[in-house]
């Protein structure tokens, strides 16, 4: 287990099978020492934990804890990619999208249910540039999605 792994399983969560692509495409794709994912949902055992928009149907809160289980998918995706979570050098840049009403504005709280996940998992080097973008509407009508990009 990696050291990553043992911090994430001292916060009483665990890396998640990879999630089966809703479309075709690849989970994460390595170019040279970059790892790319693609947009994650918060897929929790095989299902979308919540679907629906911020500020309507799902609260700011349960947003919170999509995106983590968002992060929690990409993480899984990098891993499949490079076998050992501690060949992570940095986090680089995180994209959030909020599925949000019109009057909602809180997609950078939102976002920060991946971003903390990051920073507890891999320390200073989950400390990352990011994005949190509200849209209209997501795959499946999830409430979150989140790429992100590492560096190995």
């Amino acid at each position: 287990m990696s050291a990553v792994e043992e911090r994430l399983a001292a916060l009483g969560l665990q890396v998640p099978d990879v999630a089966k692509p809703v479309a075709v495409y690849v989970p994460a794709v390595r170019s040279g020492n970059h790892i790319f994912t693609s947009g994650q949902l918060p897929m929790k055992s095989g299902e979308l934990m919540l679907t629906g928009k911020v500020g309507g149907e799902v609260s700011e809160e349960e947003a919170y804890a999509c995106a983590r289980q968002c992060g929690l998918n990409a993480i899984a995706a990098v891993k499949a990619e490079i076998g050992d979570l501690d060949l992570v050098k940095r986090v680089v840049k995180v994209v959030v999208f909020v599925s949000s009403t019109a009057d909602f504005t809180g997609q950078p709280k939102v976002a920060n249910g991946v971003s903390e996940l990051l920073g507890e998992a891999f320390g200073d080097a989950g400390v990352h540039a990011r994005s949190a973008v509200g849209v209209p509407v997501l795959p499946l009508d999830s409430p979150v999605e989140v790429e992100i990009l590492v560096e190995v």
